[in-house]
């Protein structure tokens, strides 16, 4: 959509799968926004095989029925077959028709009810900022325990968004944006989408959030909010915690490559980087050692290669343990017997 035709409000995107348990309280946690601007929620639907759509369907039927939630619309965008997690999130990103975008996640939920408000003042204050993000807190999915996301780094008002590209490549845990505490431009994401759709639309990437933070911080400034907003559901299976070592080995392979492309492509290559890439090689060696997968160990020499790592002593140890089956069932057998006395001794 071009920008001239954009409406005066807020989009938010909505991916969901088969998230029957925690749609409905992500959609509460977004109605219940008190904002001077209207919403329309894009709710981007992904097949799900569970009851996710028709609790969607319900709950819009139901809202536009009571008229208890005036300022909000709905677009469901429900899919045909699995799309996956970046088509679904850049088609329910190009259907927007909001001058901002924010998002949250189908499992996750807002916890402020001035969260969109809070944001949109920074915006309209404030052209040069592209993205206002703020705290966030664990929850569990398990017990609904929460706990604190521990220190953001970047935490001034405001920051020059180039200050934190190097950071936003190198992040591992603790997201140095977390996009769903975001309200962007969407002028600015459309900009960036248009000039490298490569980087948004490959799905050997294996995320989505990361290049929108990176592009957006590129573009200007990176405005930062310390309150609470979100409860992000963590304990159970998700895109970003798979339930094997291959699974997971998938997806820190994909982010890293991800990382690697955004690192040679925008010029940010440094003894930082370099040190970021050597982690995340360990990291893979370790989950093709505990699958005891040889295809991965195999895999892992590609990875070194394209991320230009030079093998530190660890990452040869683990590949000198993994050539020969007997090593490998030793060090297996000791690494279960150190873990079964760690548990035991605490």
């Amino acid at each position: 959509m071009p920008d001239s035709q954009r409406e005066n409000i807020i989009s938010v995107i909505v991916i969901t799968y088969n998230q029957e348990k925690t749609i409905k309280r992500t959609l509460d946690s977004i109605t219940m926004q008190k904002c001077h601007l209207p919403v329309e929620i894009v709710i981007g639907e992904d097949c799900s095989t569970d009851n996710t759509k028709a609790i969607i369907q319900e709950y819009i039927q139901e809202t536009e029925r009571n008229g208890s939630q005036k300022g909000f619309s709905f677009r469901l965008i429900s899919n045909d077959t699995n799309k996956g997690i970046i088509d679904n999130y850049f088609d329910c990103l190009l259907a927007c028709k909001g001058k901002y975008i924010a998002d949250c996640a189908g499992d996750d939920y807002w916890t402020d009810d001035r969260k969109l408000e809070k944001a949109l003042c920074v915006m309209e204050k404030d052209t040069s900022v592209t993205l206002v993000h703020t705290n966030w807190r664990f929850v569990d999915s398990t017990d609904g325990t929460t706990h604190d996301s521990g220190r953001q780094r970047f935490d001034a008002p405001v920051t020059n968004g180039k200050e934190m590209l190097e950071a936003i490549i190198c992040q591992t845990d603790r997201p140095i944006i977390h996009l769903c505490t975001s309200l962007y431009r969407a002028d600015a994401i459309m900009e960036a989408y248009h000039e490298d759709t490569f980087l948004f639309r490959n799905k050997d990437f294996g995320c989505e959030d990361l290049q929108i933070a990176f592009m957006l911080a590129r573009k200007g400034n990176i405005a930062y909010i310390p309150d609470i907003t979100l409860n992000y559901s963590v304990g159970h299976e998700s895109v970003s915690n798979q339930a094997s070592n291959q699974r997971q080995y998938r997806f820190v392979a994909q982010t890293t490559d991800l990382s690697c492309y955004l690192s040679k492509h925008y010029n940010i290559e440094n003894d930082n980087t370099k040190d970021y890439f050597e982690r995340r090689l360990f990291a893979l060696c370790m989950f093709a050692f505990r699958a005891k997968d040889k295809l991965l160990r195999d895999e892992t020499h590609r990875f070194q290669k394209a991320w230009a790592v030079a093998p530190s002593f660890r990452i040869r140890l683990v590949r000198f343990i993994m050539g020969n089956d007997a090593t490998w069932s030793i060090a297996l057998f000791v690494r279960k017997i150190v873990l079964l006395l760690k548990k035991h001794r605490f």
